[in-house]
């Protein structure tokens, strides 16, 4: 591995950072989930993390996130409101409560804080961005999966994130329902929201990132613009991966 493989991409960055990560690393008992990374996001960037089950996809998601214990540093750049980025999280199986479709959404918006008076415009706003308007009196426990992961695309959406944070977020989905979803997140990020999505699909990868990074074990081994990580020489794990031979570490899937 050499440091041009795991550059953060720095080059190839415009926009105004928003959350840094220096010597980052999470630890469950006696499981080293993440070891030590550095990762930079930059506002506008979509980054899509890459690796098999259990390489930290999901815990450097959370990580980012705020929602496990770290240890190194996290910082949150102030944008240009002077406030920290708003972020928000869709996990690859959509947690829905058994409430209709709107309630699930003003719920969201209530636990935020989101004044009452906004509340009911963003639903609806959010409702039409992802075609849901029609069942928004449905209970979100009847919604078929893609309706599900459509209306937790919704709830993330309404909150107006500055950074979205997207877990495998077509996993399990029909042909017709992934592309709803890429379809989605296409717009969201086009809208100037920095995505990072952790996928199995390297397709994905492709149309939707703009930065591509490889784990292996809880380590960011390859970190690159998107052309760059298909063309260039990578390292051995990562060009293993890219051939379909996956690497396999015993332990808890992360």
């Amino acid at each position: 591995m050499t440091p041009a493989h795991v550059s953060s991409a720095r080059a190839a960055q415009a926009g105004q950072p928003l959350l840094t990560l220096q010597g980052l690393a999470v630890r469950f008992g006696d499981v080293q989930a993440l070891h030590p990374l550095n990762l930079r996001l930059h506002q506008g960037e979509r980054l899509a993390l890459v690796g098999a089950n259990g390489s930290g996809k999901t815990t450097l998601l959370r990580a980012l996130h705020g929602l496990v214990p770290i240890q190194g540093r996290r910082e949150l750049h102030a944008t240009a409101s002077g406030a920290a980025p708003r972020l928000a999280m869709v996990f690859q199986k959509p947690f829905v409560l058994n409430l209709s479709v709107r309630a699930n959404l003003l719920l969201g918006l209530w636990l935020r804080g989101v004044p009452r008076a906004e509340r009911q415009q963003r639903c609806v706003q959010a409702l039409q961005r992802v075609g849901l308007q029609a069942l928004a009196t449905r209970s979100a426990l009847a919604l078929s999966g893609g309706q599900q992961q459509r209306l937790a695309l919704a709830r993330a959406w309404a909150l107006r994130p500055e950074l979205l944070l997207l877990d495998e977020p077509t996993a399990n989905l029909d042909p017709s329902a992934k592309r709803e979803v890429e379809a989605l997140v296409e717009e969201i990020a086009a809208e100037g929201t920095t995505v990072v999505l952790s996928t199995h699909n390297l397709g994905q990868a492709k149309r939707l990132a703009t930065r591509v990074a490889y784990m292996e074990g809880g380590r960011l081994v390859v970190d690159l613009p998107v052309q760059r990580f298909f063309t260039e020489s990578l390292p051995t794990e990562a060009a293993q991966f890219l051939k379909g031979e996956l690497p396999w570490h015993p332990g808890p899937r992360a």
